[in-house]
């Protein structure tokens, strides 16, 4: 940890006894002086909380925004994405373990400031920048300053999460989110607790939070696990919440699983349980469902929720087919397709572009 890396923390509180209580996220770490959270990167160092991955990346590159995977903000535009290291979850499925889960400095090996960042997705032409391959919610005070750069220059934010946050943390975020994509990652209780450590109440009130609280876009992801989060009954009662909790316009994604990190005695998830998912998902009410990291142009393309024109085609991360009106009304019925649409679509295409921001600096 560098001098310049170590930035003074905000929500934790000093307990009678010499600790510090970091008041970030539900597991509120009572930290000794030198003790790390299990988030890794927030630290008691000499008496008050700071976080240790300021300014620091394991990484930029320039990505399509449906990546994130957001099918319905500005689909087609750029999106410069990075992330720190540390997570706070212990999910045994990850499948970005070797940066959520680092423990190495060596990962945090790009440094900028958040004006560089901000002005490097300008110049590179992206229309947003988005926090992920780990969890933003562990370096907010990082996060909060980059999106604050980039509003400035007039570039959007994106917060990919799974959003285990208490509240007062979580408004101070999602004031500078322009979109965020949601981990649902099961319905279940006893899944967070033994996959995750984690809770699934704070994520449903988050999720409750930004579809009636915020202007933030909102999207779900779901990792299909087989056997684990993928029965008929789970998927049900998960889509008939987000329907009646959150609305029938918050599009749903569900992904496919590959074994990694300590689950690897779970086989991959067949297509075809991401085609129920989708299809359980559009009989309960979801508008728009979609399938991940498997190729399906059917799954993966925007249908018309008032006369099944298909507006936005894809084909993996590129789009075939594009049917909206510059206000985002489809454009045989004039039905409005939820999102953020602006005049046509983007053109970066599936491209992937790593890029060092210490060439913008």
């Amino acid at each position: 940890m560098t001098q310049d890396s170590a930035h003074p923390a905000r929500y934790w509180r000093r307990l009678d006894d010499g600790r510090v209580r970091c008041e970030l996220c539900p597991r509120l770490c009572k930290l000794k002086d030198g003790q790390r959270g299990l988030c890794f990167v927030r630290q008691n160092l000499d008496g008050g909380l700071v976080l240790t991955t300021y300014g620091r990346s394991s990484g930029f590159c320039v990505d399509p925004v449906e990546k994130k995977p957001l099918n319905h903000f500005y689909p087609g535009s750029a999106i410069l994405s990075f992330g720190t290291a540390g997570c706070n979850l212990a999910c045994r499925f990850c499948q970005n373990w070797d940066i959520s889960k680092s423990r190495e400095v060596d990962t945090l090996a790009d440094e900028a400031s958040p004006e560089t960042i901000a002005r490097a997705a300008r110049e590179l032409g992206c229309r947003s920048v988005a926090f992920t391959y780990n969890d933003p919610v562990i370096f907010l005070e990082y996060a909060v300053d980059v999106a604050r750069a980039c509003h400035e220059l007039g570039v959007k934010t994106v917060a990919v999460t799974a959003g285990e946050i208490l509240a007062e943390p979580r408004a101070e975020l999602f004031a500078v989110i322009d979109a965020a994509n949601v981990d649902l990652k099961a319905f279940t209780e006893d899944f967070y607790r033994r996959q995750c450590g984690g809770e699934l109440e704070p994520v449903k009130q988050t999720l409750e939070y930004l579809a009636r609280e915020t202007d933030v876009w909102l999207e779900l992801t779901t990792l299909l696990i087989p056997g684990l989060n993928d029965s008929d009954r789970e998927l049900d009662e998960m889509t008939r919440w987000v329907v009646e909790a959150l609305g029938p316009d918050v599009p749903m994604h569900f992904t496919a699983f590959h074994p990694d990190y300590k689950l690897r005695d779970r086989p991959p998830t067949p297509p075809a349980t991401l085609a129920r998912a989708r299809s359980i998902a559009l009989g309960n009410g979801v508008r728009h469902a979609y399938t991940g990291n498997v190729h399906d142009e059917t799954g993966g393309s925007t249908v018309c929720a008032g006369c099944g024109e298909v507006v936005i085609g894809r084909d993996w991360y590129r789009l075939t087919r594009w049917r909206l009106t510059d206000h985002g009304r489809c454009g045989a019925c004039g039905t409005v397709c939820p999102g953020r649409f602006d005049g046509p679509p983007g053109d970066w295409g599936p491209h992937r572009r790593p890029v060092r921001l210490r060439d913008f600096a």
